[in-house]
């Protein structure tokens, strides 16, 4: 079967389960556009290329099957950087598709040529320039393999021109082999044996979670590990969801606004159980007091991550599905009253909290979400003040129910990446947690869930500020809010003129009744929730500081 290269890339789109790309057209994916087409390949048309690309991303943590997201060449290509970089920092798996100046343009500063492979050389987990058409159902092939095996992470292909619009013979290859490229699925016996030994030993362990169970797939061997060996369970960001919330060996999140319980159980438990983590610096603090009892067993599917930031004392490389198998089934029911007791005292002495002084607090609204949500929906934030509150009074129970930019702290990615969400989960009630600082960034996507009526509501926790910079200013700078004061416009008005709802709440006892009418309009939603002001995010590490020494809270 004879195709143009154009052809090809949506043919090998469909062999590998895509339902659904992010997009945007221009002069160099005019050809991929014309055949896309007569296509049944479901396209949303966004309204910047940073927002596919978030909404590849979105799509891709909601469900756990990559996302993809397609623009032309040049400033097409260079605006989906940030949402590769985001992508990539927090290891998800996305298929970005740029167009390219024809093969014999390349090199000559020809209009709209950017070097976007090696632009994106540090941010993708591997790139391709296809030059030849006949290696391009091969390319494709190749980058679903590697976007998704092992730690996964984004790869772009960028198609010139010419490519797209010459024909070949199709056919879609049946396996990959890529020399160089292994992933250790199976963890090492005697590692594995070194980890049980140092449990068994154990006192007082803890359970260090992050985004790689989420990825692994690992809950249930998770919460089975916890179980077995009575050690409470703490979770980094992109962990969030990985250990049910509601469990009493929940603590939380940990680090600069993890909770007091978590912080103090970490920095005095002789033994730290790190799964698909990689002791980021939020997390640990300053690193010579970070869980200076604990040896330390790290268990990660990427080596490089094994000692780089921290001394371990068993690393295990491997898949964290099947390492946690392996463990379980080496491990005896074991229980440490005396520590649990601990735990629970810990977290009954320091719960979260905040002061109700009668003005609208961004806590409140976020235990009203959970309260009316029961805890079920999607829930994606912005970044800043409101991610922290997301994080901290919304209680999560599955994975894929957080959705976040952690390692690159992306703001504006929180909008996008819930439509890409409830595109890949139609039936999920999905939420985004904005700043009006954030929001803005790329507020244009409304424009997106009209056209596609994809009903998602943001909740604008609206304080004038850019909250999280300003919080810094007043903690650390003697409140010299340089240039955090922000005026933002009608976010009412302005969802009503791009065709949305838009609702606003100034009381507390508004916010279930706004929070009812937008689930129950099915249209995408604004809420403007006006808030206090200077309401600040506690507990908190200071930066450069030990985790047990917290300001607030």
């Amino acid at each position: 079967m004879k195709l143009s290269g154009a052809e090809i890339i949506i043919k090998s789109l469909q062999e590998e389960g895509v339902d659904a790309i992010f997009g945007y057209p221009g002069g160099q994916v005019i050809p991929f556009y014309d055949a896309l087409y007569d296509a049944t390949l479901k396209h949303y048309l966004v309204r910047h290329e940073q927002g596919a690309a978030h909404a590849a991303d979105g799509y891709a943590r909601a469900t756990g099957k990559p996302g993809v997201c397609v623009a032309t060449s040049g400033p097409g290509a260079t605006n989906l950087v940030t949402g590769i970089a985001t992508a990539y920092m927090d290891s998800i798996p996305m298929i970005a598709i740029t167009g390219q100046v024809p093969c014999s343009m390349i090199g000559k500063d020809s209009f709209q040529e950017a070097d976007i492979t090696g632009i994106t050389l540090p941010i993708t987990k591997h790139n391709f320039l296809v030059d030849d058409i006949n290696d391009l159902a091969r390319i494709i092939k190749e980058s679903f393999h590697i976007a998704t095996t092992g730690r996964p992470g984004p790869v772009l292909i960028d198609v010139p021109k010419n490519v797209q619009v010459e024909s070949t013979n199709y056919k879609y290859p049946e396996t990959v082999s890529l020399k160089g490229y292994k992933v250790t699925m199976e963890a090492n016996k005697a590692q594995v044996k070194n980890a049980v030994n140092l449990i068994k030993e154990s006192r007082r362990p803890v359970i260090y979670a992050g985004g790689g169970v989420v990825n692994s797939g690992a809950s249930s061997e998770l919460y089975r590990l916890a179980e077995l060996t009575s050690s409470p369970v703490t979770t980094t960001l992109m962990g969030i969801g990985s250990f049910p919330e509601t469990h009493p060996l929940s603590l939380g999140m940990l680090g600069m606004h993890g909770t007091k319980a978590a912080n103090y159980a970490v920095t005095d438990c002789d033994l730290l159980i790190a799964v698909g983590a990689r002791f980021d610096d939020r997390v640990t603090g300053n690193i010579a007091e970070f869980a200076p009892k604990a040896r330390i067993i790290h268990i990660d599917i990427d080596a490089a991550e094994i000692g780089k930031n921290i001394r371990i004392d068993v690393p295990i490389v491997g898949d964290v599905k099947n390492v946690l198998t392996e463990l379980n089934k080496k491990l005896e029911q074991t229980e440490s009253h005396e520590w649990y007791n601990k735990i629970i005292e810990l977290k009954d002495k320091y719960p979260l909290a905040y002061e109700n002084n009668g003005k609208l607090k961004p806590q409140f609204i976020i235990e009203q979400i959970y309260d009316l949500t029961k805890g079920e929906a999607i829930i994606t934030t912005e970044v800043g003040q409101n991610q922290m509150w997301a994080a901290q009074y919304y209680k999560y129970t599955k994975p894929r129910s957080f959705i976040s930019s952690g390692g690159l702290g992306t703001m504006g990615y929180g909008f996008p990446a819930a439509i890409g969400a409830k595109v890949g989960c139609p039936d999920a009630v999905v939420i985004d947690i904005a700043g009006d600082g954030s929001i803005q960034m790329n507020i244009q996507e409304l424009a997106t869930a009209v056209q596609y009526n994809i009903p998602v509501i943001v909740a604008i926790l609206n304080n004038n500020y850019l909250g999280m910079v300003r919080q810094w200013q007043e903690l650390f700078y003697d409140r010299r809010y340089s240039h955090t004061d922000i005026t933002g416009p009608d976010f009412v008005k302005l969802a009503e003129a791009y065709g949305a709802m838009g609702i606003r709440v100034t009381e507390p006892g508004q916010v279930k009744p706004a929070l009812k009418q937008a689930i129950e309009a099915k249209r995408p939603v604004v809420i403007d929730f006006v808030v206090d002001r200077e309401e600040n995010v506690f507990p908190m590490v200071p930066p450069g500081g030990a985790n047990h020494k917290m300001l607030g809270g």
